[in-house]
């Protein structure tokens, strides 16, 4: 079953994301101060509106997500009009030759968490558009960026979370 963008509500996915995190933070082998949030595409955007939303995420990273600007279905406010909600750091991942989010989108991201003080740290790859680290997809993958990519999330997850 796919779910359309067009019935997509950000309220009932803050309930889901509250819901997966306090579990996971109610695991004897997790420790609820090192938890973050991490995702691709719309999980991209996901991972932002969560933070926005739960102040026990420690780090946050962002792979090439888009509309953020815009919020879904429920009439609340876009993501990145909640940036000075995020608790915690954020890394952002984007390929320059994206269109969702294009370069001036992530630009917007940049400022909104530098204006709420939110520590951001984001990477831009030349020669990648959206999806550059799907490896099942010869178009759109690509090698060298998507390995600097994880190298640079791990390293950012291993400062915030270890």
């Amino acid at each position: 079953m796919s779910v359309k963008v067009e019935s997509f509500r950000d309220d009932w996915t803050v309930a889901d994301l509250d819901a997966a995190f306090t579990y996971l933070a109610g695991k004897d082998n997790v420790d609820e101060n090192r938890i973050g949030i991490l995702g691709h595409c719309w999980g991209g955007r996901v991972a932002w509106l969560g933070c926005c939303h739960n102040p026990g995420y420690k780090a946050c990273a962002v792979f090439y997500g888009g509309r953020i600007k815009i919020s879904f279905a429920d009439g609340g406010l876009p993501p990145i009009e909640q940036a000075g909600n995020i608790p915690c750091p954020v890394l952002g991942i984007f390929g320059n030759d994206d269109q969702s989010p294009s370069p001036e989108d992530v630009d917007d991201y940049e400022a909104a968490l530098n204006a709420a003080g939110v520590t951001a740290e984001f990477h831009r790859y030349d020669g990648a558009g959206h999806g550059f680290q799907d490896f099942t997809n010869e178009e759109r993958f690509r090698e060298t960026q998507s390995a600097d990519a994880w190298e640079k999330v791990v390293a950012f997850l291993d400062r915030r979370l270890k």
